[in-house]
């Protein structure tokens, strides 16, 4: 029988502004993964505050048309979160968010993967409630994967959050997190140092991406380095949410995923695919599992 995902996170509206004037785009990157997942072609849910407002019922319409659940739970009285976006000449995005994190006891019933990470996992009262969900999951028989995506004006004392990142990849079998996660994390340490730390803490596979420099995973044998896709970029929002929806994907396909270098090599290469189609195209857009086949061919 098909593993169910549980997706816990923010989803919210990116204004995305540039010089050619501003819009509105569904985000929130634990949503990205959630959808990504689902355009995959697995069963996936998203546990989410959204409120019951116009631009709620948008994030709710973008997540049915991917084939992505919303819980009930998700529904709230206060009003949908947004990420202001400023985008650079060069495609990349700054972020001001506007965000209240309260969600209630995730229902686990039944899911063989958790992820979460991101603003969700950091900020409170929502963080604990993340945490605690993590935590009863790899208790029980489900795998569990996080990507801080620190968001720095947002995760409040430094100590506190580095503290529940730790926690966190305590509980977690897959770890992905961005060059500039490690720079927060572990300041000044090389990519290797911060790849055997989190390992070290019980992560089984951990993964850094580093935009057009490829992906560095330490994983069952060791150090492995995976190029990135080459494309045009049109802008970068999403990409490491793609890349992230991937790995989690491979890890539901591929039960050699902990085990094998040669299957870890696969993830990482569809994985760079599938972020590199995301990056080709405006907004936050993984791609289908057809997209991303067709693109190995």
């Amino acid at each position: 029988m098909e593993q169910r995902v549980l997706v816990i996170g923010e989803a919210l509206i990116d204004i995305v502004e540039s010089a050619d004037g501003s819009r509105e785009l569904v985000g929130g990157s634990p949503a990205n993964v959630a959808v990504g997942l689902a355009r995959l072609g697995h069963l996936t849910a998203l546990q989410t505050r959204i409120g019951h407002d116009p631009r709620g019922a948008r994030i709710a319409e973008h997540l049915a048309s991917s084939g992505a659940a919303l819980t009930p739970q998700s529904w709230g009285d206060a009003a949908t979160s947004t990420a202001r976006a400023r985008l650079g000449a060069d495609g990349s995005a700054s972020y001001v968010f506007d965000i209240d994190w309260r969600i209630p006891v995730p229902n686990l019933d039944g899911i063989g993967l958790v992820h979460s990470g991101s603003i969700a996992l950091f900020l409170e009262p929502g963080g604990a409630v993340v945490l605690e969900a993590l935590r009863h999951a790899a208790r029980g028989a489900a795998l569990v994967s996080i990507d801080p995506n620190i968001r720095p004006a947002l995760v409040g004392d430094r100590d506190a959050a580095l503290a529940r990142f730790g926690d966190a990849v305590r509980a977690a079998d897959l770890v992905k997190l961005s060059d500039e996660d490690a720079a927060w994390l572990y300041p000044g340490s090389q990519p290797e140092e911060v790849l055997a730390d989190i390992a070290a803490h019980g992560a089984r596979l951990v993964v850094m991406t580093r935009g057009s420099a490829g992906a560095m995973a330490l994983g069952p044998d060791g150090i492995l380095e995976v190029p990135a896709w080459p494309v045009d970029v049109a802008d970068t929002i999403g990409a490491g949410d793609a890349y992230m929806a991937s790995l989690v994907s491979s890890a539901l396909d591929d039960p050699m995923l902990f085990t094998s270098e040669a299957a870890v090599e696969r993830a990482m290469r569809r994985a760079a695919v599938a972020a590199g189609i995301t990056v080709s195209r405006v907004g936050a857009n993984p791609p289908t599992r057809a997209e991303v086949d067709a693109a190995l061919r």
